[in-house]
C-alpha cells in the first residue's frame, strides 16, 4: 500500500494484513475530508471494494496492466503500488485516461454470473479428463475417438487391460461431471424467456445476459463493440493505416457466445440485415475459411450492438429483421367425461356396505 496526501509525493510503501489494512483505512477517513483508493481486479472479487465503500472511501477497481512504463524489467508490489497511486492522483484530478475502471456488478449479478461460469469450468474439466484418457490410450498404442466413456463405445473398446484400468476412474469422473452439467444447464435454460430470436438459444441468451449484467452500462455502440473484444487492431500514422485481426481486449466469454450465435443466425435469420449483407459471400464456394471467420466475427460484433439496442428499448427485434420464436402452443385442458343418468342411478343403488 502506498499513500499520497493531496498533491504531495507518494510515501514509502507499507504492508498490511487484510484486517490491519481495513483498520488503517478506517483511520484515514477520520484524518481527511475525502479518501480515494484503487486496486487491480483479480481473483478476490469485489469484497474489498464493498468494505471500503462502507467505510465511506471512494474506491476504484481498475483493469490490471503492466506498470513498468519505461521497460526497466523490474516488477515488484512496491513499484506497482506507487504507480497506481500516481495514476489515481491523475484520475481524481480529472484525467479519465489515467487508468481503466472496471464496472463492479451488484451482488445478484455477481452470483448469477458465477453460476454460468461454473458451468463453463465444469465443461473444460470434462474436456481435460477426456483428453487425459486419450493420452493414456495413445501411450499404449491405442486410439480413442469420440465420447469414449459412453455406454456403447465403452463396451466396444479394444485396448490393453492397463488402459482400461486407467480409464475407469476417468470415466466415473466424466459421468459425474455430465450429470452436474445437465443440472446446471437446465437451471440456466429455465431462467430464459420463451420468446427469443431464432438462432439465439436459451443457454446463449443466459450466458450473454449474465456476463453483461446491465445493458444500460453502455452509452453508445462503440462501448458495446469494445467490450466484446471483436474490434480490429489498428496501426495508423499520417496517411498510412493498417487494420489487423481482432484485439481480443474484451470479455472472452461474451466473444465466444457471440461467435456461436453468429453461425446459427446465418442459418436461421436470413433476413437479418448483417446476415443478408454477407450471405452471398458465405454461400460462395470460393470463399476461404479465414474469410468466413472474419465475416462471422463481423456479424457477431454487429449483433452485440443490435441486441444492446433491443435490450435498452431503442428499437424492436423485428425492426432489425430478426424473427422471433413462436410462443409455445397452449394445450386446452381435457374436459372431464360427464356421467350418464343411468350410471348415476346405478351408483345411487349401490349398498353402503357389504359383507362376505
Amino acid at each position: 500500500m502506498v499513500r499520497q496526501i493531496d498533491g504531495g509525493a507518494p510515501q514509502p510503501p507499507q504492508r498490511f494484513s487484510p484486517t490491519q489494512f481495513l483498520e488503517w483505512a478506517k483511520k484515514q477517513t477520520a484524518l481527511a475530508q475525502q479518501v480515494y483508493s484503487c486496486y487491480e481486479a483479480g481473483p478476490f472479487g469485489y469484497r474489498l471494494h464493498r468494505e471500503l465503500k462502507e467505510l465511506g472511501i471512494t474506491n476504484y477497481v481498475i483493469r490490471p496492466r503492466d506498470w513498468d512504463e519505461y521497460g526497466k524489467k523490474v516488477k515488484t508490489d512496491k513499484r506497482d503500488a506507487k504507480q497506481m497511486v500516481l495514476n489515481l492522483d491523475r484520475h481524481v484530478a480529472g484525467n479519465q485516461e489515467a487508468f481503466c475502471v472496471v464496472r463492479v456488478p451488484t451482488e445478484a449479478e455477481e452470483q448469477a454470473r458465477s453460476r454460468s461460469r461454473q458451468r463453463e469450468s465444469l465443461q473444460k474439466e470434462k474436456q481435460r479428463l477426456a483428453a487425459q484418457g486419450r493420452s493414456h490410450a495413445l501411450y499404449y498404442g491405442a486410439h480413442l475417438e469420440g465420447a469414449w466413456w459412453t455406454g456403447g463405445l465403452w463396451k466396444e473398446l479394444v485396448v490393453p487391460p492397463i488402459v482400461l484400468e486407467l480409464l475407469e476412474p476417468l470415466r466415473r469422473l466424466i459421468q459425474a461431471l455430465e450429470q452436474e452439467l445437465k443440472t446446471l444447464t437446465q437451471v440456466l435454460t429455465d431462467a430464459a424467456p420463451e420468446q427469443l430470436p431464432m438462432g439465439l438459444g436459451k443457454l446463449t441468451y443466459e450466458v450473454l445476459e449474465r456476463e453483461v449484467g446491465d445493458w444500460n452500462r453502455f452509452d453508445n455502440r462503440r462501448q458495446v463493440a469494445s467490450y466484446t473484444g471483436m474490434c480490429p487492431r489498428e496501426d495508423s500514422s499520417a496517411q498510412r493505416r493498417f487494420q489487423g485481426a481482432i484485439n481480443k481486449h474484451g470479455n472472452p466469454r461474451v466473444r465466444t457466445v457471440l461467435v456461436e450465435a453468429s453461425w446459427r443466425l446465418v442459418q436461421y435469420q436470413p433476413t437479418y440485415k448483417p446476415v443478408a449483407r454477407w450471405l452471398p459471400v458465405l454461400a460462395n464456394p470460393k470463399t476461404t475459411r479465414s474469410k468466413r471467420k472474419q465475416i462471422i466475427v463481423a456479424i457477431g460484433r454487429q449483433f452485440s450492438v443490435d441486441w444492446w439496442r433491443v435490450r435498452t428499448r431503442r428499437c424492436q427485434a423485428a425492426d432489425l429483421g430478426l424473427k422471433t420464436n413462436p410462443p409455445p402452443p397452449t394445450v386446452a385442458p381435457t374436459p372431464r367425461a360427464r356421467k350418464t343418468k343411468t350410471a348415476q342411478n346405478s351408483k345411487d343403488q349401490t349398498p353402503l356396505s357389504s359383507g362376505v
